[in-house]
């Protein structure tokens, strides 16, 4: 079998836009892979083709040269662009490989861990801006049965925060706990925004809240900085998906950055390589808890790895998404009692289609992380993407 060719796809999903590739071979059997690098979509696409001139000619199935040379080669290595182009192509060979051996992908690493992995969701809360309407939310995400839900109640904070909108954004956690209990747990979402201080003292505040964790609580450029606020707080601190190898890894783990850890299938090299960033995690006794908001192939590659790996704890879900989302794919997610099925389709279980996804075209999408209209990710349209049984 030999490679004849990439093709990339961009489908716009309001908040970004999903980065598709399909690698196609001289045998009719094609790969589909996901490098959804949100707000950067054109590079990464432009990224995956410069890939193709390596590939064409190649036999699909040697994932880890193609991963090597591609990596050596292109001399200015890692960031999340090369990194991404790499992840998405990575994945479409697994895929290749997995359906010309009739075996979804986690039999080609190791075989079968677990059956279901259970999620925490995110996107539940859109449109929320109070803290009545973030409880309102909580209360339908919980009957639809997730376990735990992430947020960000920080609004438009950088850096520092007044005492104004942290007492704001501590009512919004209040309202959500006392909305949902002790059934389930929450997780609260910093996005690298705050320095130092700010971030220890919020990481005392939510001590009240018995959180599960605090997660990148500032920005992920001083791995020592993180590691010192992991020291000066009693909540569990999450981190890690704006790490892009095992590389960048490695001295996140010397310095005991945070209790989970969150690389990115679409950002940090792919399949494989999160497969071995787990290990090096194993090593650690840390949980691997894979970022996951992007789209339905990322989703369905990130299943193959909860499938395989055994410190695999979480799985991050989007409760809701764009209404178009059920007719770009052939997505068949199985949710019940808070996890997520594993199902055993040859390769990665999923193919994309690509005349719905023309439907979709490329609209331009800015940050809304530090504006204060981060809850406005989704159109009014929404629709329930997860169901619980």
């Amino acid at each position: 079998m030999k490679i004849t060719g990439l093709k990339t796809f961009i489908c716009n999903a309001y908040r970004t836009n999903w980065v598709f590739v399909k690698v196609l071979t001289d045998e009719g059997i094609h790969g589909v892979g996901e490098a959804t690098l949100e707000y950067k979509e054109h590079t990464v696409a432009q990224a995956i083709m410069e890939l193709e001139r390596y590939l064409i000619g190649k036999d699909p199935h040697n994932i880890e040269k193609f991963w090597h040379d591609c990596y050596r080669d292109a001399y200015w290595r890692g960031g999340p662009v090369l990194m991404s182009a790499l992840s998405g192509v990575e994945m479409a060979l697994w895929d290749i490989k997995g359906k010309a051996l009739n075996v979804p992908v986690y039999q080609l690493l190791g075989g079968k861990f677990r059956d279901e992995i259970p999620c925490y969701a995110n996107g539940w809360f859109a449109p929320a801006k109070t803290p009545e309407e973030f409880a309102e939310k909580a209360k339908v995400a919980a009957k639809a049965g997730f376990k735990a839900l992430k947020w960000d109640p920080f609004g438009s904070a950088w850096m520092n925060i007044s005492r104004r909108d942290l007492k704001q954004a501590l009512n919004c956690i209040r309202a959500v706990s006392e909305a949902v209990g002790n059934d389930v747990d929450l997780l609260i979402e910093g996005h690298g925004r705050f320095n130092i201080p700010t971030a220890v003292k919020i990481g005392l505040a939510l001590e009240e809240f018995d959180v599960m964790w605090f997660e990148e609580p500032i920005p992920p450029d001083n791995k020592e900085g993180l590691a010192e606020v992991k020291k000066r707080v009693n909540v569990p601190i999450a981190a890690g998906e704006r790490l892009y190898s095992r590389y960048d890894y490695r001295e996140f783990f010397r310095l005991g950055c945070a209790d989970f850890i969150q690389p990115d299938v679409s950002h940090a090299g792919g399949i494989m390589e999160l497969k071995k960033i787990a290990a090096m995690a194993e090593a650690h006794h840390i949980p691997f808890c894979p970022h996951n908001p992007s789209g339905p192939v990322a989703n369905a590659a990130t299943l193959q790895l909860a499938a395989c790996v055994p410190n695999f704890a979480f799985l991050e879900t989007m409760s809701s998404d764009v209404p178009w989302r059920k007719e770009i794919s052939d997505e068949n997610v199985i949710f019940e009692n808070g996890s997520m099925k594993i199902q055993d389709k040859p390769g990665l279980g999923i193919d994309i289609n690509e005349k719905e996804i023309e439907k979709h075209p490329y609209i331009e999408c800015n940050l809304r992380h530090y504006t204060g209209a981060l809850t406005d990710i989704r159109p009014q349209s929404q629709e329930t993407y997860l169901k619980g049984k």
